[in-house]
């Protein structure tokens, strides 16, 4: 699986317009060749899923036989878990615990949509109209873009994928040039299950010559889209060229909230998993601790003494709890945020610095902003390991201080008391509220986000029917001759 890797297109694997190194974050150095799609490999992957959504191998599977396949192809992901996991640590940098673990699980959002392939109803409506029936029916509402980014790609690309071939739809997938490799490899997991030919294309390529052409297609009637807001911007501009649909699931600043009378140790275990764990490249990172004045340094304590804990090392290596960043660009961008910060008040507590090792290591950084609560570091997402923290002394201040930023994807809260719980969860704007836990997901419930952080929500039930459109039927049932044409019945 990890000896060549190619584009899928039309249910054919090949070489691309051209060749580009992809990077070990661990090393520095290339470790893959990777195939590049330019205009002409995105206009042939989008014909032949426009061909493909109308074809009888694919348009006439009933809804159980969409199920079947989307069943094979969860049992194939289980399957090949470890060998996955293996090429997206290799090319992200993301530790093998975690790619391990996450991959493993991606089969069941595959299993979940499976089964609901064929529990998307319509409905009867009963008109006000003696001598007519109506109904509703859900079609697929055609091909779909689905752009996803470096991090978590098989589990991004199955929140995409499993719906909208759930609901009869075909898809143009592209892999993110920064660490394709996982979402290639899983073409051939895709061709083995039994897919007809154009159902699923797989393509990776750059912005210009390859994203832009193709969220702008005229043939791509919904464009599904994981990444940063900037890229989201151009992305609906695209869109609007030929009036697609578009579902952002983009960024956040996502606030993480902890009480006096939370239990701490708890709460410090998941401060670390919600902004340390995948070396904070994640888009719910909890990158904003906001404490209860009266225990903050009591809470801090406790925080720096288990970050400076964390086991770095090779990704993977099962042991290491810590990686490196993706690419050299994002920990530049890091290093940069991180001083103006400091340069601004913030004061450090641990971390701050590039680690003395080969590949794009920085240290898991806690800053104090307490006195500089527009610190560039509270401000700006920067996808990766760097906790700002701020306090506060009341309830409604919390809720302020959580609500002062554009994004809104993600939130926790750590307190025993039920009663705040509900107005906190209530009160922040964010689509994710966790109550005394954090970074949980299930594909069973929906997961998106307000403002910057995007619209529209991936998993659950409500996700099928995105990747629909509604048509109705009248039906007269009437033998009497139609009286006067020129009425609107």
């Amino acid at each position: 699986m990890t000896s060549e890797f190619q584009l899928y297109i039309n249910g054919q694997f090949e070489a691309g317009a051209a060749r580009f190194s992809s990077v070990n974050p661990a090393t520095g150095q290339a470790w893959a060749e990777m195939p590049e799609a330019r205009s002409d490999e995105v206009n042939r992957a989008v014909d032949a899923a426009q061909q493909a959504l109308t074809d009888s191998a694919w348009a006439s599977l009933t809804a159980s036989q969409r199920g079947q396949l989307l069943y094979k192809l969860a049992d194939l992901i289980e399957q090949a878990a470890p060998q996955l996991a293996e090429i997206e640590t290799q090319d992200t940098g993301k530790i093998i615990r975690e790619t391990s673990s996450q991959i493993a699980y991606v089969a069941q959002y595959y299993r979940y949509y499976a089964g609901v392939a064929d529990k998307i109803q319509g409905s009867f409506i009963p008109v006000d109209k003696p001598d007519m029936q109506v109904w509703t029916v859900r079609e697929p509402v055609g091909v779909i873009a689905a752009i996803v980014p470096w991090n978590s790609q098989l589990f991004l690309s199955a929140v995409k994928l499993g719906p909208a071939l759930a609901a009869g739809c075909t898809v143009v997938l592209k892999a993110s040039e920064e660490g394709p490799g996982p979402l290639l490899a899983f073409a051939k997991l895709v061709h083995a299950a039994g897919f007809p030919a154009g159902v699923v294309n797989i393509i990776t390529g750059f912005g210009p010559e390859c994203g832009a052409v193709l969220s702008s297609h005229p043939k791509v009637a919904h464009v599904a889209f994981t990444g940063g807001p900037e890229t989201a911007k151009h992305i609906v501009k695209n869109s609007a060229e030929n009036l697609a649909k578009v579902s952002l699931e983009l960024g956040g600043k996502s606030p993480f909230i902890v009480f006096a009378d939370a239990d701490l140790q708890s709460a410090v275990n998941a401060q670390v998993a919600a902004i340390f764990a995948a070396t904070g490249q994640s888009c719910v990172a909890g990158s904003r601790l906001l404490i209860e004045a009266s225990i903050k340094d009591q809470f801090l304590e406790k925080l720096v003494e288990r970050v400076q804990r964390i086991r770095v090392g090779l990704p993977n290596d099962m042991t290491t709890e810590y990686g490196p960043l993706c690419t050299l660009r994002q920990r530049e961008k890091i290093e940069q945020v991180v001083h103006a910060s400091i340069q601004q008040g913030a004061i450090l507590l641990t971390g701050g610095q590039v680690l003395d090792r080969d590949g794009f290591y920085y240290a898991p950084t806690i800053l104090d902003c307490s006195t500089v609560p527009q610190a560039d570091c509270i401000t700006t997402e920067l996808f990766g390991p760097v906790l700002s923290v701020d306090s506060f002394t009341t309830e409604q201040e919390a809720i302020q201080k959580a609500n002062s930023t554009p994004y809104g994807l993600a939130s926790g809260v750590f307190t025993t008391n039920l009663t705040r719980a509900h107005r906190m969860t209530k009160a922040i704007c964010a689509g994710i509220v966790w109550l005394n836990t954090y970074r949980a997901v299930s594909p069973l419930a929906p997961f998106g986000g307000y403002g910057l952080s995007g619209h529209g929500r991936e998993g659950g039930l409500d996700a099928v029917l995105d990747y629909t459109t509604t048509k109705t039927v009248w039906l007269r049932t009437s033998d009497d001759p139609i009286d006067d044409p020129f009425v609107m019945r």
